[in-house]
């Protein structure tokens, strides 16, 4: 029953060469291939011997081959080598230079649509006064990324590879399909997200020429001639990813100059962690924004991006060394995009806070806009989305402000939407060990996503479209557990991560980030799910709840063993030692 323990009593092994392994080992020695060729053998010997390896049963870092077939990879088509060079003052530009790229295609899942009408709606809501907990959230979403980075590089493995690796008892697959699923759910929801805000970028561009669908089926056709640019480069198909986040910092700094906020108050409501006068709309918004920003498909994805970079992993300073300097970029995008989150709560905070449907309806008017229907004839204050943010601006600032909001948020649909599939091609490759084609793979993550969308869009108007925003968030906020506890836990591993293993500090700082984020977005499920007023839905939601927490707790349990808590570990009335999350499996599925 709990074969997934095993009790390590010898320390863990480094630097380890294929001959070191043990009898029951394969090595080159004592295996030929069977059936295979022998670049085959020669492949897999070269991927061994320059494993960095901190177990017995090391895992297996390199594409497995069945039937003489190579497993099509994502994004790992090449590597980029990382220059031999040593800085007096620490950090090497040209280094630094060379590992750029991961954490702003990170950083995208910052910037999605969700998160810009998280943050429209925050600055429409409550002014500068949540500018703090924005900050907050990028803070801890900086540090979890660290972890998600750090697993990556340490390993050679992401952490869709890992948990399928060490979340299974025997031959009993069920925590790891739960898992999978759970993942999937999360990314779906950030996807549609991303489709639904394309689509409605191309409405407002069209001034409503190309509706919902088609704007939908649009971005489906692009997502696969984007998605295949990495076929020219990967430094070409990153440097195009800057692209789209220098247009996004453009069009959304330049709504901020145009409105010109306050700067004292937008300093204050950075910087003093308080809400005068705030009540429960202003809560509800504030955990939305930690919802929005924190997103668990973008910790699978990081721990996958900083794999390709080339990184001699049975070398203790190389690991080192880059794992700094993939933290320093993770900073410098982070803070990038949180720069232009500001610029969006900023200009919503000054033109539009405290704002009445009236006030809006009577400008539109005078400005001649097609959509002051929009806005009720009525003293309730006014409430906006991507959409409506769109026309807002347009009737308060001219059309200029509208188009350059719509290209801003095309930029951030279109960038969001192709991270989003990387994120679901790790997911399934990692989990499911899929052998497909390239196109299979893109076609099936694309599929998933965008047909929920495509069906919404065809029979509802962008009303309901852009309300789904509050049930995708939920969605994802739900899904959070089963990104953030197992890279805790992971990490967290001495025979996983070696010295690299988090430290007390970080297992006590870690805990608390994830349980108060988890606390946050549950607090914010409820708040959703009370908004029904239905019996049924409620017993409904208490029996999905009853499953969901025994699977969080389950996932907890086994965090809590990785952290050191002996006492829960079963194998330790046994013997007198460590255990750790670590399943005895073949260096060769195959």
């Amino acid at each position: 029953m709990f074969s997934f323990l095993r009790s390590v009593r010898d320390p863990p092994l480094e630097n380890i060469h294929i001959s070191s392994l043990p009898p029951s080992f394969p090595t080159d020695q004592q295996q030929e291939p069977t059936g295979g060729r022998a670049d085959d053998l020669v492949e897999e010997k070269a991927v061994i011997q320059t494993t960095h390896t901190h177990r017995v049963s090391a895992p297996s870092v390199f594409l497995q081959k069945h039937n003489n077939e190579p497993v099509s990879s994502t994004y790992f088509d090449q590597r980029v080598p990382v220059p031999e060079e040593d800085s007096e003052w620490g950090i090497s530009l040209r280094k630094l230079w060379a590992f750029t790229g991961p954490g702003f295609l990170m950083s995208i899942a910052y910037l999605d649509p969700g998160n810009i009408e998280s943050d429209l709606q925050s600055g429409a809501k409550a002014g500068f006064k949540l500018l703090w907990v924005l900050l907050g959230a990028t803070i801890i979403g900086l540090l979890l990324q660290r972890l998600a980075a750090r697993l990556g590089v340490v390993t050679g493995m992401h952490l869709a590879e890992v948990c399928n690796r060490q979340y299974r008892t025997s031959s009993v697959q069920v925590p790891r399909v739960i898992l999978w699923l759970m993942v999937e759910l999360a990314i779906i929801g950030s996807d549609m997200q991303e489709v639904i805000g394309c689509a409605i970028a191309f409405n407002l561009l069209s001034s409503g020429r190309i509706p919902l669908w088609a704007g939908v089926l649009i971005t489906i056709i692009d997502t696969f001639v984007f998605l295949f640019l990495d076929k020219y480069g990967l430094r070409k198909l990153e440097a195009f990813f800057g692209v789209l986040i220098t247009i996004m910092a453009i069009t959304f700094g330049y709504e901020y100059v145009t409105v010109r906020p306050d700067q004292g108050e937008l300093l204050k409501g950075m910087f003093v962690p308080y809400c005068e006068g705030c009540g429960p709309v202003q809560l509800a918004q504030a955990v939305g924004i930690v919802g929005a920003v924190i997103m668990p498909h973008n910790i699978y994805l990081h721990s996958a991006l900083v794999k390709s970079r080339e990184v001699d992993r049975s070398n203790r300073k190389e690991v080192k060394e880059a794992n700094k300097y993939f933290f320093i970029e993770a900073t410098i995008a982070l803070f990038v995009s949180f720069l232009i989150n500001v610029f969006v709560v900023a200009v919503f905070a000054e033109a539009f806070y405290g704002r009445t449907n009236e006030e809006v309806h009577t400008v539109c008017n005078q400005s001649g806009s097609p959509h002051s229907s929009l806005f009720p004839l009525n003293n309730e204050t006014l409430e906006v989305d991507i959409y409506k943010g769109g026309v807002v601006l347009g009737c308060f600032f001219g059309p200029a402000a509208l188009y350059i909001w719509a290209v801003g948020i095309l930029a951030a649909g279109q960038s969001s939407t192709m991270t989003g599939t990387y994120s679901g091609q790790f997911v399934m490759e990692g989990f499911l060990n899929l052998r497909w084609s390239r196109f299979a793979r893109v076609l099936l993550t694309r599929s998933l996503a965008i047909t929920p969308t495509l069906l919404v869009a065809i029979f509802q108007d962008v009303q309901h479209l852009t309300g789904m925003n509050d049930f995708l968030n939920v969605l994802q906020s739900m899904q959070l557990p089963f990104a953030l506890i197992p890279i805790l836990t992971f990490t967290s591993l001495p025979s996983l991560m070696n010295e690299f293993a988090n430290g007390l500090v970080s297992k006590i700082g870690g805990g608390l980030v994830i349980l108060l984020v988890c606390a946050i977005n549950m607090y914010f499920v409820v708040v959703y799910v009370t908004t029904f007023n239905s019996v049924w839905l409620y017993v409904l939601a208490t029996f999905f709840s009853v499953v969901y927490l025994t699977f969080v707790g389950y996932l907890v349990w086994l965090c809590l063993i990785a952290l050191g808590v002996s006492c829960l570990d079963p194998s330790s009335k046994r013997a007198n030692d460590t255990t750790v999350l670590i399943e005895r499996q073949p260096e060769f599925d195959s």
